[in-house]
């Protein structure tokens, strides 16, 4: 059930829930963002109340930096944040809560990656950005690169 405000993209991904979830949090700017954009990592504080600072970048030189902080972190299970927040429970202009869900099925990792707004408005501009394509092209990345890796011994 999806609240008010909220889009979604969800994906089976053909690896077991603690791979996809590694390298979900480990290998972060491999899959974060639609290539060729890349993100740059400037701290990943995995942990409520931790920082999520990242700056996406495009081909043609755009920059677009992303602070916020955890809300929630349950390994292997879900991460959420918001950009309501920087670290330190600091206030600045909200744009979403985001969330990513790992839940097995037989072997394998439903994914669901998504954001809830706070307004229709925003969710209209989130939508005209691109979302689901955006969204369902980092689903892709990360299944690619948990669905390639070798199984750990």
């Amino acid at each position: 059930m999806s609240a008010e405000h909220e889009l979604s993209v969800t994906r089976l991904i053909d690896a077991p829930v603690e791979r996809v979830w590694r390298i979900a949090t480990e290998r972060l700017a491999e899959w974060w963002c639609p290539k060729p954009w890349t993100t740059e990592i400037v701290e990943q504080d995995w942990r409520a109340g931790g920082r999520s600072a990242m700056i996406m970048r495009g081909p043609d030189g755009e920059e677009h930096p992303m602070e916020g902080v955890f809300l929630e972190v349950t390994p292997n299970r879900r991460f959420v944040f918001t950009d309501a927040f920087k670290a330190g429970w600091i206030p600045q202009t909200a744009f979403m809560v985001g969330f990513f869900e790992f839940a097995d099925e037989g072997g394998r990792t439903r994914y669901t990656a998504g954001a809830r707004h706070w307004s229709e408005e925003a969710l209209k501009q989130h939508e005209a950005m691109g979302f689901v394509e955006g969204w369902g092209k980092v689903a892709e990345q990360l299944a690619a690169l948990a669905e390639t890796e070798k199984a750990v011994a």
